[in-house]
């Protein structure tokens, strides 16, 4: 892998973090475009933007920095250095979410309305951020024999996060084809819970990275079944609200 795309005054410039902006760059184009579709004004992509950016890095910042405690108590400038990768995704998708919440209570938007329309643009912004994952040699996979197999660390691993790429862009094609068709408000969001972590927790079994465990499955896979059984809890609490489009 090589971590560095370039060095500009002495000082190198990481794929990790050049493509988590370009992730973010993605999720605004997605959401400007959507956004014009429905006739929301144009600037609702850059702000939600920057809303998700601040909301998503800090929780995915904080949770793994909170999970490697130890190293960064003994180095603290190094929780800083976001572009040399370090992020956890379910931090982020927390954080993003209640950055959300937020700013659909200062617009006066309709919750459920909102979330299905900013999600689809969460698996886009995703899937490029796995890709900084790979070229920085984290996340790396358990050691295989398959043919598409990457060496790494002188074993030929899984790799992992082109694995979880692949899936993103799957996931994204799906929310777009149902974001039209939905006949109630959530329903968007909800798919988002139960098909990203079914993916997600199969994907941990081939990561070859310590991962933090208890009770045999990694952290990632225990959230993964939480938010998958709050996607099932929501589809049958939330009430049967039929979009605008349908209203």
């Amino acid at each position: 892998m090589q971590p560095e795309l370039v060095t500009i005054f002495g000082r190198p410039i990481y794929w990790y973090g050049v493509m988590t902006a370009l992730g973010f760059l993605a999720a605004v184009a997605n959401w400007t475009w959507l956004g014009a579709r429905e006739g929301r004004d144009r600037g609702l992509g850059s702000e939600l933007g920057i809303w998700v950016m601040v909301g998503g890095i800090l929780g995915a910042r904080v949770t793994y920095i909170l999970s490697n405690w130890p190293e960064y108590a003994a180095a603290p400038l190094e929780m800083l250095r976001i572009d040399k990768g370090g992020l956890i995704y379910y931090g982020g998708f927390i954080g993003g979410a209640l950055a959300i919440v937020i700013l659909s209570v200062l617009r006066k938007e309709r919750l459920w309305n909102f979330a299905d329309f900013v999600v689809t643009a969460v698996p886009l912004g995703h899937a490029l951020g796995r890709i900084g994952c790979f070229l920085n040699g984290c996340c790396y996979g358990t050691p295989c024999q398959l043919p598409w197999a990457i060496p790494l660390q002188d074993v030929h691993r899984h790799p992992t996060p082109l694995y979880e790429t692949a899936f993103n862009l799957l996931v994204y094609a799906f929310l777009l084809w149902l974001y039209p068709r939905r006949k109630r408000e959530g329903s968007v969001f909800i798919a988002y819970l139960l098909v990203y972590p079914v993916g997600r927790f199969f994907f941990e079994f081939t990561r070859g990275d310590p991962r933090m465990t208890w009770m045999g499955l990694t952290v990632a896979q225990e959230v993964s079944i939480v938010l998958f059984a709050a996607g099932v809890g929501l589809w049958l609490l939330l009430p049967r609200r039929r979009t605008p489009a349908d209203a």
